[in-house]
């Protein structure tokens, strides 16, 4: 599958600002629209109504989010990599179920004292990938925290039915901490998340992951679409049921 990529960043690792591409620049305002841009798909140009979505990656520091999100659209794996500094994000064009999507994924400190920087762009997300490390078990004990910060600052209309996908990145660590039952457990009691058990460094699931998430996406709009179209609304603004439907 082939992607196009665009790179934007508040403030780069160790402080540097990193580049922009201009031409392929995709402000946030404009996530959850419908957009018409050149979509690189299989290696192909496509224009045409591409579905902008906005997810974000949390977790702690060091469980590899910028990993993930570097082998997903770059197919590249840095085992060099430092800690991310601020927020940045990369775009990939995608075709899921027939549906162009270009996915916006943007990395997020981990850190407690870039809490400031990261919390703004909670905003306008459309999923949120909740991250944590096989091999550190405080990492997996802070997703709880993860959760509610992300809810808090974000804004979300509708939490119960807002789409998460918990990860459990570094499965090809030895030392292993955290089971996958242990995890799957958790993802059944905070509102049965997906869950993938991922490693940036060998590309075990990471392509899994992402699409799983736009698939969420998806079948939450389709969720709030048929409600909408199952209740009309009358002139005064209140919303009445209609006498039929269909299931």
């Amino acid at each position: 599958m082939g992607a196009r990529m665009s790179r934007q960043s508040e403030v780069g690792e160790e402080g540097r600002q990193r580049d922009i591409s201009d031409s392929d620049r995709v402000k946030s305002t404009l996530v959850g629209h419908l957009v018409w841009r050149p979509c690189w798909v299989g290696g192909n140009m496509i224009s045409g109504k591409s579905l902008l979505l906005k997810v974000i990656l949390l977790g702690d520091g060091g469980v590899g989010k910028s990993s993930l999100m570097n082998r997903y659209v770059t197919d590249r794996f840095d085992s060099q990599s430092f800690h991310t500094i601020g927020v940045e994000f990369l775009n990939r064009d995608l075709e899921v179920d027939g549906r162009l999507v270009t996915l916006q994924i943007w990395d997020t400190a981990g850190q407690e004292r870039f809490k400031s920087l990261r919390t703004p762009f909670y905003r306008g997300a459309d999923c949120c990938l909740l991250t944590f490390a096989v091999n550190d078990l405080q990492s997996f004990q802070n997703l709880g925290g993860w959760k509610k910060e992300f809810m808090y600052y974000s804004d979300v209309k509708d939490p119960e039915r807002f789409p998460f996908v918990v990860l459990g990145n570094k499965v090809d660590m030895d030392q292993r901490e955290v089971g996958g039952d242990e995890a799957r457990a958790w993802c059944e009691e905070s509102g049965c998340c997906p869950y993938f058990e991922t490693s940036a460094k060998d590309d075990t699931n990471v392509t899994a992951a992402f699409e799983a998430a736009v698939r969420e996406v998806l079948a939450a709009e389709d969720q709030i679409d048929h409600a909408l179209l199952g209740s009309t609304i009358d002139l005064h603004g209140n919303r009445k049921t209609s006498r039929g439907s269909c299931c």
